[in-house]
């Protein structure tokens, strides 16, 4: 198979890459960024905030200010991310995952927050009572984790749990040896 081309008709072409992509994404307030900037310094991968990346680029459509958040513009996203994704090497937080192509990634972890310690996270954010409620119910409803389980192949995709600091660490110290075990399985 020609490494430009799907080994398919119609099929998104495959890049090999000696590093991996790496998905962590959940509900606002799972511990997300935490997580992310700990796993790519321990594992020397690249840490990417996508709503870092879509202010400073402004890959948005504008501002809902009812939610006090930017109307992301995924086209602009993807093509912004493309060329940097191809070769591997990141790690990426955000808090929705199925606007991604699933070539992309070779771990989706997903977050989960208990929703007695989420609720208080949310309101030290400062959200408004509509913005919380609506987070809580996807957590509640598992709407980031069932997204991820019908975005990609079912064997890349993890549940965490992200309720304090020694489960965040225990998640980073999990992230890190799956990185090594990645990259020693896939030297070429």
């Amino acid at each position: 198979m020609d490494s430009d081309s799907g080994s398919e008709a119609g099929e998104a072409p495959y890049y090999p890459r000696n590093r991996p992509n790496i998905l962590i994404t959940g509900t606002p307030g799972t511990g997300k960024t935490t997580t992310s900037e700990m796993a790519a310094e321990a594992s020397g991968l690249k840490h990417i905030n996508v709503g870092d990346l879509v202010k400073a680029k402004g890959l948005h459509e504008g501002l809902d200010t009812e939610y006090d958040s930017y109307i992301l513009d995924e086209d602009k996203l993807i093509d912004e991310m493309e060329d940097f994704m191809r070769p591997g090497g990141n790690v990426v937080d955000f808090h929705t995952c199925e606007i991604f192509p699933e070539r992309w990634f070779d771990l989706v972890i997903v977050l989960r927050t208990d929703n007695n310690i989420l609720y208080p996270r949310l309101e030290g954010r400062g959200y408004n009572a509509k913005k919380i409620n609506e987070n809580m119910e996807c957590e509640i409803m598992q709407v980031v984790l069932e997204d991820a389980r019908e975005s990609y192949a079912e064997e890349i995709v993890i549940e965490l749990q992200s309720n304090s600091v020694e489960q965040m660490e225990e998640n980073v110290s999990r992230i890190k040896a799956w990185v090594d075990n990645w990259v020693e399985n896939n030297q070429e």
